[in-house]
């Protein structure tokens, strides 16, 4: 952390970066994250903030985490810029530096890019060939490309 600017001097600014008050932008998050990163960051989405016995109690119910992986994990998390911290008394106080909608984003990028040339058709038609979609999500999708396809052709008529 930089020096002299404590934690709440963070404040998000946009999908990519943040900025500390000062003028100083952080920089973007390296990387996706790992299942067991994301796993984590789905409870700091959930929580806000938190110890890692936060981490411990809000896993209590399936799978419970082990101390010693999660503080592990943190640390990684922190040097990929994904998760940030505070000094709560003699605990870390942990907070998320990246959006769920980022992660979402920049997975599903990855994603399009490795497996499928960066291709969205060749990526929906694999979904819909090797995939069990039942009729109302199919229906769903339908609404949905049709809404796109409405948004896409009225934002071109009123460019033109």
């Amino acid at each position: 952390m930089t020096q002299g600017i404590s934690f709440e001097d963070w404040t998000p600014t946009n999908e990519s970066a943040f900025t500390i008050k000062e003028g100083h932008v952080l920089p973007k998050p390296k990387g996706i994250p790992t299942a067991a990163e994301f796993r984590l960051l789905e409870i700091l989405w959930r929580l806000g903030e938190g110890t890692i016995e936060d981490f411990l109690r809000a896993s209590e119910g399936n799978d419970p985490l082990n101390y010693k992986t999660v503080q592990t994990v943190l640390r990684i998390m922190e040097n990929k810029r994904f998760v940030t911290h505070s000094v709560r008394g003699r605990a870390f106080l942990y907070r998320p530096r990246v959006k769920r909608s980022e992660v979402n984003r920049s997975s599903l990028r990855s994603l399009l890019n490795r497996y499928f040339r960066g291709s969205r058709s060749e990526l929906l038609v694999n979904l819909l060939e090797n995939e069990r979609i039942d009729a109302t999500e199919l229906q769903e999708l339908e609404r949905l490309i049709r809404s796109y396809r409405k948004v896409s052709s009225s934002g071109r008529q009123n460019h033109s």
